[in-house]
């Protein structure tokens, strides 16, 4: 009969160890999944909203974590804080500093496949040795990892 109950604990805390194992320490990137997401003062509803972003897929760098908010961090440097069901683990980059050339290959001399202007949003595929492969609207190169907001400089990425 102990053995059961014992089991059965166990089998009612799993969930809440799942939960927890899966959680990220900041900070760490994601992005902003709907189309619009609000940031707010403070983690929770009652706060006063600051500011709507209208731009999915925009990366965000996420500084502190409260039980179902986010405390994030833009491009621009602002930050408040958004529940998080409104934000994604999937990784986006944005150009930053100008036009971006894109290359064929991850080194400084290889051929450009295409140009991305700045605040260009894309997918990133792959990260290694100061370099990123973007996917921008189905198309692929590689843009110093320097010019892109959504990872760090020495950040490897596999696909």
């Amino acid at each position: 009969m102990m053995k059961r109950a014992l089991i059965f604990t166990l089998a009612l805390l799993l969930p809440a160890g799942e939960a927890l194992a899966l959680q990220k320490t900041p900070p760490y990137w994601a992005s902003i999944v709907p189309g619009q997401a609000r940031t707010r003062t403070g983690p929770g509803r009652n706060y006063p909203a600051m500011w709507m972003y209208q731009r999915r897929g925009l990366p965000v760098r996420v500084v502190a974590v409260f039980p179902a908010w986010r405390k994030v961090e833009d491009p621009d440097g602002a930050q408040g804080w958004m529940q998080a069901n409104m934000l994604s683990d999937d990784r986006m980059a944005m150009v930053r500093g100008g036009e971006a050339a894109l290359r064929t290959r991850p080194e400084a001399g290889a051929p450009v496949a295409w140009r991305a202007a700045d605040g260009v949003i894309g997918r990133l595929r792959a990260c290694a040795d100061g370099w990123c492969e973007l996917d921008i609207a189905g198309r692929r190169g590689w843009v110093e990892t320097g010019r892109l907001w959504g990872v760090a400089p020495d950040e490897r990425l596999n696909p």
